[in-house]
């Protein structure tokens, strides 16, 4: 194993060309020494090669831009970077997110120190809107079964925040090209299959909302694509590992569409879904709390979202307090 292996950073991006150069210069800040970007633009009006035109990477830092004649979508233009890489390990960040200096390096040290097992290194996450503005700092979770984490719906991050061996994609599969959404995540479940994880709490991963960020709020997507895909793809699997993750990983996947149903405003839907949730496992308090906050639908949704929203900005701003030096 060489002393400073090769990393693939692959970037999938489609219009975005001014946040592309944000996320590109955050990997050419980070503090580790021998980095290959590969840079996979999903025909883009204004190529992503003249977008970064006047960009320089750094002398232990490869740039590699390719390109796809046609739209294929994110999780294409990952598997296109992933096929071209060469590292030792792989990690990805998308085009309107970016990364603290030392994320890398952070990554790749959880992963050599960690054994064969260990096929994914996880980061937290700090939140900011389009004034850069931090909203929330999530971290993921740093211990328990993989698989059974996921099923119970347990916060790991995006892909910006995660770095893999190179050969688990060997055993994994490439990312799911079918997916309009939950792309991390399902393939996280194809990951866990035969894989554990590591995770550093510290948010060394930045993402950010603004108005493109369409897929992440598409409700019809999760309801009639990504969900009875993952049921499909994932759960007899996951059933015979353990009949009782069965169903707490349906009442996961039935809160998630019913929170989406809510951020779209259909709050018929939502509450028919968190019901549906209560089925699978009437145990889960959250639901009950989600429930209860959308059976007034916007009188008693909204409200609540704004209580959320704050609620996590005096939490960040106090954790911020704490961590400054006396």
């Amino acid at each position: 194993m060489c002393d400073v292996p090769l990393v693939s950073v692959v970037v999938p991006t489609y219009e975005r060309s001014a946040m592309l150069v944000e996320a590109v210069e955050s990997v050419f800040r980070q503090t580790y020494g021998n980095v290959e970007l590969l840079v996979v633009d999903d025909a883009s009006e204004l190529p992503a090669e003249q977008a970064l035109a006047e960009v320089t990477p750094p002398a232990d830092t490869d740039l590699r831009v390719l390109r796809h004649e046609e739209n294929r979508g994110a999780n294409a233009a990952r598997n296109t970077g992933i096929e071209a890489a060469r590292g030792e390990f792989v990690a990805f960040l998308d085009d309107d997110d970016y990364w603290r200096p030392g994320k890398l390096a952070r990554q790749v040290s959880a992963l050599r120190g960690a054994d064969e097992a260990v096929g994914v290194a996880f980061t937290g996450l700090v939140y900011v809107d389009e004034n850069g503005t931090t909203t929330a700092t999530t971290s993921p979770v740093t211990d328990g079964d993989f698989l059974e984490q996921l099923v119970r719906g347990a916060t790991f991050g995006t892909f910006s925040a995660v770095m893999a061996r190179a050969d688990v994609f060997d055993s994994a599969g490439l990312t799911d090209e079918r997916f309009p959404c939950w792309q991390d995540r399902e393939w996280y479940f194809s990951v866990a299959a035969d894989y554990d994880y590591v995770s550093i709490p510290e948010p060394l991963t930045v993402r950010r909302y603004h108005d493109d960020r369409q897929i992440s709020d598409d409700y019809e997507a999760r309801r009639d694509v990504a969900y009875p895909l993952l049921v499909q793809k994932h759960r007899d699997r996951i059933a015979a590992v353990d009949p009782g993750y069965e169903r707490t990983f349906l009442a996961t996947l039935n809160r998630y569409v019913g929170l989406a149903a809510l951020r779209s405003q259909r709050y018929f839907d939502g509450v028919r879904y968190l019901l549906r949730a209560l089925r699978y496992d009437p145990t889960a308090a959250a639901t009950y709390l989600y429930l209860l906050v959308a059976v007034g639908g916007r009188y008693t949704y909204e409200p609540a979202r704004v209580c959320r929203r704050l609620f996590e900005r005096v939490s960040h701003y106090v954790s911020t307090v704490r961590a400054r030096p006396t």
